[in-house]
């Protein structure tokens, strides 16, 4: 039976191993920092997805005030399934627990950003409710 709870800095290394699935190269190490950094702020939850306590996915919240709006938004920092429990609803799952949670804490809605060449996993959002609403930009801040 698949649950979703908070991550803590033992899940580290499973943490660390399903952020480099989704592109993003992070130590063990770094991997408990974060987590016990976001946990700590009161607004940035990370939720795993634990089936036979072996990880199966996370995701990560942030709370943000808004000026233009008058409740918080919920952004969805990362999400991320490991490619051995893809298409058996664990995604879906923390989509539904990362919706709950935004209503608990205040928010008036939730939204994620993707890159653009993520096709798969914007179907995946549309399939649970989510519209594009705009474009993102970035810009990189050197040293």
């Amino acid at each position: 039976m698949i649950r979703i709870r908070p991550a803590t800095p033992e899940d580290a290394t499973a943490v660390a191993e399903l952020l480099c699935e989704l592109g993003y190269p992070v130590g063990a190490d770094a991997a408990a920092e974060r987590v016990r950094d976001l946990q700590a702020t009161g607004c940035d939850p990370v939720y795993v997805a634990v089936e036979s306590e072996r990880l199966l996915g996370l995701v990560a919240l942030h709370w943000a005030p808004m000026l233009h709006l008058e409740k918080p938004v919920a952004r969805i920092t990362a999400l991320v399934v490991s490619a051995a429990a893809r298409r058996h609803k664990v995604g879906h799952r923390l989509i539904d627990h990362a919706v709950v949670a935004a209503r608990q804490a205040g928010c008036e809605r939730v939204e994620l950003t993707s890159a653009n060449d993520r096709g798969e996993a914007h179907a995946f959002y549309r399939a649970q409710g989510f519209e594009q609403s705009s474009l993102r930009f970035h810009r990189a801040l050197g040293s």
